[in-house]
């Protein structure tokens, strides 16, 4: 088995990369851990305790640890309150513990400097997962299988199954940890491994085999429809301040359009029947809105507007006197200088950046979504305009209106901001002492 594990993780990295390698302590990881150290790959290991059961999720860990330790390896872990996580964000658990370990996976992957995160996918999962997107409904990219690299995750021992990974266990004497939940048939995966998927053996022998190479013949098959796909797009969709603008039009030309339009969606996480009632409300008033788990979807008069799912602040941001940046979300931040005016100085034009006339703030300056009634002096002007009409003035889409956040001192708006400052704030020919504020994303 380390032959071929040797050569198909040759076509995955490359020599001088660091590899973050994610260890539950069941079976497949702990193969996969003692495949690397015959390597000279440079790994960590990575554990996760969701405390989903007792103290055997501790036994897991406290193995995982003792894995480290034996090859030699960085470790790392965290402990997540999964349930809780779940409950909170209405999710299933399944889907509460992917979410949490991915993510948390990245994190320790960026800093840290590795440049993989290997899970320890088999050929078992691949068929399965087959089967579950088959139950749920999907296309030809849901059928077409658990690929080898899915952007920084890997999975290196995708060319094995289970019965092999097991006869390497017990051939090198390997410890694991058999999870007792993997036979709880209340979960899909465990439904399908011990009771449905062994009805195809008494089918065919043969399934496995048979199952997998169709598969390959999806996957081929997708390559080709996204190339199709792609230009498609390349028609219908244009991209504007991290938006996709879907063009109605051009569109409903397009036959079948459940399907085209579905398969343009699909990589922002709406499933069919998001879609089929997107082609629903095509034709009626603008402002309808549909939700996938990262991005919001509004029907405009001429285009679907798709853009990633905005978190409005629950509680307003502080920005303190002389603070140099201020985190507004993990993507959006406002880097903040403060400068004293020269003759040379001049003010900039651009909309994600604003110069206002430092001694007339008042600190600290605070973030805040609007909210209607909000009203601002815009520049040059000697009157007060609100917000919801500055928003139809310069034609916002919900999407952009949803998003808007403002910078407030005393109660007034500073700054729109990314797109307008306040009369009231700009620099002029009294102007000492000047704060550059930089929206970044």
């Amino acid at each position: 088995m380390f032959n071929e594990f040797y050569t198909y993780t040759a076509k995955l990295f490359n020599k001088q990369n660091k590899i973050l390698l994610a260890i539950s302590g069941g079976a497949d990881s702990v193969a996969m851990l003692d495949l690397f150290s015959k390597t000279s790959y440079m790994c960590g290991v990575a554990h996760c305790n969701f405390h989903l059961r007792a103290k055997e999720s501790d036994k897991d860990e406290e193995l995982v640890k003792n894995l480290a330790g034996k090859y030699n390896y960085p470790y790392f872990k965290i402990d997540f309150e999964t349930k809780k996580y779940a409950t909170e964000n209405k999710i299933s658990i399944e889907m509460a513990a992917r979410e949490l370990r991915y993510n948390w996976f990245e994190k320790i992957r960026q800093d840290n400097d590795y440049q993989h995160i290997a899970t320890a996918h088999h050929q078992d999962d691949l068929i399965e997962t087959f089967f579950i997107n088959l139950a749920r409904g999907t296309g030809i990219r849901g059928l077409s299988g658990i690929k080898p690299k899915s952007g920084k995750v890997v999975r290196p021992i995708l060319f094995a199954d289970r019965a092999q990974i097991m006869a390497y266990i017990n051939h090198e004497k390997l410890k694991y940890r058999e999870d007792t939940t993997n036979y709880d048939v209340k979960f899909k995966r465990n439904k399908l491994r011990n009771d449905i998927i062994p009805e195809f053996v008494e089918i065919n022998q043969a399934y496995k085999k048979n199952i997998l190479k169709t598969i390959e013949r999806l996957n081929f098959t997708n390559q080709i429809l996204q190339k199709s796909i792609n230009k498609v797009k390349a028609d219908v969709v244009h991209e504007k301040d991290q938006q996709l603008f879907f063009n109605i039009a051009k569109l409903k030309q397009i036959a079948p359009l459940n399907f085209h339009l579905f398969e343009l969606l699909y990589p922002y996480g709406f499933n069919g029947e998001q879609v089929d009632s997107i082609v629903e409300s095509i034709d009626g008033i603008s402002g309808k809105c549909f939700y996938s788990a990262t991005h919001q979807l509004v029907k405009d008069r001429d285009y679907l507007i798709v853009a990633l799912k905005q978190n409005k602040l629950t509680k307003p941001i502080l920005i303190a006197n002389n603070q140099s940046i201020a985190n507004i979300s993990e993507q959006l931040s406002l880097q903040i200088n403060t400068i004293s005016i020269t003759k040379s100085f001049k003010i900039t034009k651009q909309a994600n950046i604003a110069t206002l006339d430092k001694d007339k703030l008042h600190f600290p300056l605070e973030i805040r979504n609007w909210q209607k009634g909000d009203y601002f002096y815009p520049i040059g002007m000697g009157r007060k305009k609100k917000l919801s009409d500055f928003f139809i003035d310069n034609k916002f889409s919900k999407i952009e209106k949803e998003k808007t956040q403002l910078l407030i001192s005393e109660e007034k708006i500073v700054w729109i901001i990314g797109h307008r400052i306040d009369n009231r704030y700009k620099i002029t020919s009294s102007t000492k002492n000047i704060l550059i504020i930089e929206y970044k994303n």
